[in-house]
């Protein structure tokens, strides 16, 4: 179980593990800037307009769709030829990411229930992979394939889990008519799919169409992005097939341009000489609990349960004290956190969005130091 594994997950997880490192340093770079003497330039360079767009709203809603596209591919890939295609093998991680959202989100309400911040629930629920996978790889070799395989099979489910949130209770204003042209679209391009017309050039151009219908609609755009990967084929998953091409040309752009670029813009926070005092707000509890404690609690037990119930079976190198800590590696938010948290407060002002954000990296960087030391003296040498 979790043995094999293909030439596209090790250049995915290579491409991760790099790339959250590069993460860390963009994020610490601009958290500087934004508390520098340029203070008001930086941030205001990020909301000027570019077609009646501010620069970070075409970053996060146009170019965090082909990070999206990049997911969905990886689960499509993990569904019909990973380790998600075997149902005993894809149980394990499938009920961690379920208790990785249910008892987080279960969190956070149990503080904002019936407050102006219960909309937040969706914060905690997410895992960053890039951040995550980042960690885990400097403890070197040490780390075995299995607890890789698990992690990122558990992050991917965790986003795909907030992408189904974002869709589901985060939109506020349906157009039909635009909503009912992207899946028109989406439609014609299935139709290509199945007469084996394997050329990108049509599925790319029907995915901007999607996408300019999808942003129309009230959906959030990203969703795009998942939906255009299922049209693609994938063939027999082969280094030539249309899925395999585009998904391996995304890794690095994905991981080296996209995600920093999303940080840099989402990241340039002026804290104050009271940003400490956010964090005894009942939303930010309600992130931090969620990430540092309901994410590892909830990983482990709902990993366990689905052993417990004979329905998966835990790997022959795999101690339930790996499984834990990751789980406390699937606390690191950040990105996924922050994109649901300007979504679910973008109506509550910039206060609220800030805490957020301050609370975010605070659990991160708390979950990420923990989970580190936790699987340093688990990990065998």
């Amino acid at each position: 179980m979790y043995m094999k594994t293909t030439r596209l997950f090790k250049d995915f997880f290579e491409s991760e593990k790099a790339g959250g490192l590069l993460l860390l340093l963009v994020t610490l770079v601009s958290l500087a800037l934004a508390n520098s003497p340029i203070q008001s330039s930086y941030i205001n360079f990020w909301e000027t307009q570019i077609g009646h767009h501010s620069i970070t709203h075409w970053i996060n809603d146009g170019l965090m769709t082909i990070f999206f596209l990049l997911i969905g591919l990886e689960l499509e890939r993990e569904m019909y030829g990973g380790e998600l295609s075997d149902i005993r093998n894809a149980t394990l991680p499938i009920f961690g990411a379920l208790g990785g959202m249910i008892v987080p989100a279960g969190l956070f309400l149990a503080f904002n229930w019936g407050t102006i911040t219960q909309n937040g629930a969706g914060i905690p629920m997410a895992t960053d992979i890039a951040f995550a996978i980042g960690i885990l790889s400097l403890l070197g070799n040490r780390v075995p394939t299995s607890l890789k395989i698990f992690l990122t099979a558990l992050a991917v489910i965790d986003d795909l889990g907030a992408i189904l949130v974002i869709a589901l209770f985060y939109t506020e204003t349906i157009s039909f008519l635009y909503l009912g042209m992207a899946f028109g679209v989406m439609g014609i391009l299935f139709i290509l799919n199945r007469k084996n017309v394997h050329s990108l050039f049509p599925y790319l151009i029907g995915g901007a169409i999607m996408w300019y219908c999808m942003l129309n609609s009230g959906v959030h755009a990203t969703i795009t992005g998942v939906l255009l990967a299922f049209v693609i084929p994938y063939g027999n998953g082969g280094k030539k097939t249309s899925s395999y091409r585009l998904q391996h040309f995304l890794h690095r752009p994905v991981a080296f341009v996209i995600l920093p670029l999303f940080a840099i813009a989402n990241t340039g926070i002026a804290i104050d000489s009271n940003w400490h005092e956010g964090l005894t707000h009942a939303n930010s509890i309600g992130i931090m609990v969620g990430l540092i404690v309901g994410k590892p609690i909830g990983i482990t037990l709902f990993a366990l349960l689905c052993v417990k119930l004979g329905i998966g079976s835990l790997p022959k190198d795999l101690k339930w004290k790996h499984i834990l800590g990751a789980g406390m590696l699937g606390g690191i938010g950040f990105t996924m956190s922050i994109f649901i948290t300007l979504l679910a407060f973008k109506n509550d002002g910039v206060e609220v969005i800030t805490y957020s954000k301050i609370a975010i990296l605070v659990a991160s960087f708390v979950s990420g130091t923990l989970g580190f030391l936790w699987l340093k003296m688990s990990l065998k040498k």
